[in-house]
């Protein structure tokens, strides 16, 4: 009589991997929507905001003025403006830098909120994000 091996069930971990391995995943989301539009229709909640001319200095993994998410040139950063125009030339920039996982949201903040998606209550904005450490330079 042969021995009988019994297969270890897979974990958690072991199917979270499997799922991924086959998905395109997306990163961070940035939004960099004028003040003024943010107040007037809300913002992507959870979205990082971010100027639009800081950017690249902050998605930057080799700059010092690079946000805590910038660890790396494999971030799939999603960038975010209103229409969806500006987005795909500050992606391409981002792409530019060796960041080329970086894409836009088609559309933009329009037509995410058009698609019923959420959205926070208009008002007040939040603040852009600042570098990892408020005394850094860029």
């Amino acid at each position: 009589m042969g021995v009988m091996v019994r297969a270890v069930p897979p974990t958690v971990g072991d199917l979270l991997a499997s799922a991924r391995s086959g998905l395109c995943r997306l990163g961070p989301a940035l939004a960099f929507r004028a003040e003024w539009q943010r107040r007037a229709d809300g913002e992507i909640p959870g979205a990082i905001v971010v100027e639009r001319n800081h950017l690249e200095w902050r998605c930057d993994p080799a700059c010092q003025g690079r946000l805590a998410e910038a660890v790396d040139h494999e971030v799939a950063w999603i960038v975010c403006c209103d229409e969806g125009y500006s987005s795909s030339l500050a992606a391409a920039s981002l792409q530019a830098l060796g960041l080329r996982r970086a894409a836009d949201l088609i559309g933009g903040f329009q037509a995410w909120r058009a698609a019923g998606l959420p959205v926070t209550a208009p008002g007040r904005p939040s603040r852009p994000r600042l570098p990892r450490l408020a005394d850094e330079s860029f």
